[in-house]
């Protein structure tokens, strides 16, 4: 069965503007199919990720979204909070549930509850998912949660509080 509706617009350029700035992956190839370990099914092991250092960062947060999801407010994957400003690179798996993290960083529940990364994970027989893997400079040491936000609430403080923005995205379809 498949779910053909029209694509959703990518999000990231409807939120209040901010300067860009680069990230990479030895996991994801921009726009390129996610490799297996990054799928639920096969290991929900989150990607290594490095960015620049951003002038005037004072933190960073990182999310992963699939906009895409069968559901009118998309699916949120991973929420990292309150990387400290240093920090300019996580290695494979650094989400994993109860992973030990950087200063006060902490990670907030993900659309299935958990607080870790989750992987892709689309209906089968769906459109292709992207899953966009975005860290936020942050103007603040700390974004001003706690652990039991809801991605929606990270993301109206992020957009008051985002510096600049890099993203990088992978594809899954099941």
């Amino acid at each position: 069965m498949s779910l053909d509706r029209p694509v959703t617009p990518d999000p990231y350029p409807l939120l209040p503007a901010a300067a860009s700035f680069t990230v990479t992956s030895a996991d994801v190839t921009d726009g390129q199919p996610l490799k297996d370990d990054q799928v639920a099914e096969f290991g929900n092991t989150s990607p290594q990720l490095a960015w620049e250092a951003v002038e005037g960062a004072q933190s960073y947060t990182v999310t992963c979204f699939d906009p895409d999801a069968p559901t009118p407010s998309g699916f949120w994957h991973w929420v990292l909070v309150d990387l400290p400003a240093e920090v300019t690179s996580l290695e494979t798996g650094a989400g994993a549930v109860g992973a030990d993290l950087p200063g006060d960083a902490f990670m907030c529940r993900n659309d299935m509850g958990e607080k870790g990364f989750l992987g892709a994970a689309p209906p089968s027989g769906d459109q292709v998912h992207r899953y966009f893997f975005v860290v936020h400079a942050v103007t603040e040491p700390a974004l001003g949660v706690d652990s039991d936000a809801t991605p929606a609430v990270v993301s109206f403080n992020l957009a008051f509080k985002t510096a600049a923005r890099a993203i990088i995205h992978g594809t899954y379809r099941h």
